[in-house]
């Protein structure tokens, strides 16, 4: 009697290999990466959840206390806390995407090496936990902007907020390329680890999360459109906020580049898990 297979592993050629169709057939192993993150992650904790508002809290507190009061940075005319709050979200949405990626390789050799399953369902629930955490974040920004508009804060809500769903996926893109290229990259360099966090908290600055891009001088806004968080960051607040510096060529111009960063990425990602085991 004939055997019949359900399914038929092959080897993987070509520089840029995704396969959606088998990321959707494995969609229970990438919630169950998701539930096993989650749970790991506050299983012994005392506050659990609740970490997540208490981390952008006192982040926007410290900033208010440091750069608002101490320092002077304008905030284009709104309260600090509520300016600070905006960048806050949106820049820890990707920098965990980025961060929880960037490893995605060493911390997973072991189930790696034992099983088959498509590796980019490591880094895609890192993205899905993340957008999870967001939304918590996102809820607590809303309450304070809701707070702030019944004190009569300067606040307008533009139509860009339409965009927000395309900032979220934009966010999650870029956070998923520069993750798993740093994964792959880190296999060979491991001293590579050591330079995320501080390259992040580095992009972070370069980034209009502690000041507006309307205190960039005209000549130097250039350099910022390189960044490509920046026109993400900048309008998203110009959505709930409405005020930032605001262009559709350089939002169109930072999708360009994440998109080129991701497709960089997932060659690089597609290359070293053929050969990852053979290098631990």
């Amino acid at each position: 009697m004939q055997e019949q297979w359900t399914t038929t592993i092959r080897p993987v050629s070509g520089w840029l290999n995704i396969n959606l169709a088998e990321l959707w057939r494995y969609r229970d192993l990438i919630a169950l990466f998701v539930r096993r993150d989650f749970v790991a992650s506050y299983k012994q904790t005392i506050l659990g959840p609740l970490w997540f508002l208490i981390q952008p809290l006192f982040s926007t507190v410290v900033f208010t206390v440091i750069f608002g009061n101490i320092a002077k940075i304008p905030t284009d005319g709104l309260p600090p806390m509520l300016f600070y709050m905006a960048g806050i979200v949106s820049w820890n949405y990707f920098s965990s995407c980025m961060t929880n990626t960037a490893n995605t390789f060493v911390a997973n050799a072991g189930i790696f090496g034992k099983v088959y399953f498509p590796r980019l369902t490591v880094p895609v629930s890192v993205i899905i936990i993340n957008l999870a955490t967001f939304a918590i974040q996102f809820v607590l920004f809303l309450c304070i902007l809701f707070y702030f508009t019944l004190k009569g804060a300067p606040v307008h809500i533009s139509p860009w907020i339409l965009l927000t769903p395309l900032l979220l996926l934009q966010m999650g893109i870029l956070g998923l390329g520069i993750g798993i290229m740093v994964s792959s990259l880190t296999t060979k360099y491991r001293d590579l680890t050591f330079l995320v966090g501080f390259g992040t908290q580095l992009w972070m600055y370069a980034t209009p999360i502690v000041y507006p891009m309307s205190q960039i001088p005209e000549k130097w806004r250039w350099l910022f459109a390189l960044n490509p968080m920046a026109a993400v960051v900048e309008t998203f607040r110009y959505a709930f906020l409405g005020v930032g510096v605001i262009s559709t060529d350089v939002l169109a111009f930072s999708f360009g580049m994440t998109l080129l960063i991701f497709c960089i990425g997932v060659i690089l990602f597609s290359r070293t898990e053929k050969t990852f085991m053979d290098t631990v």
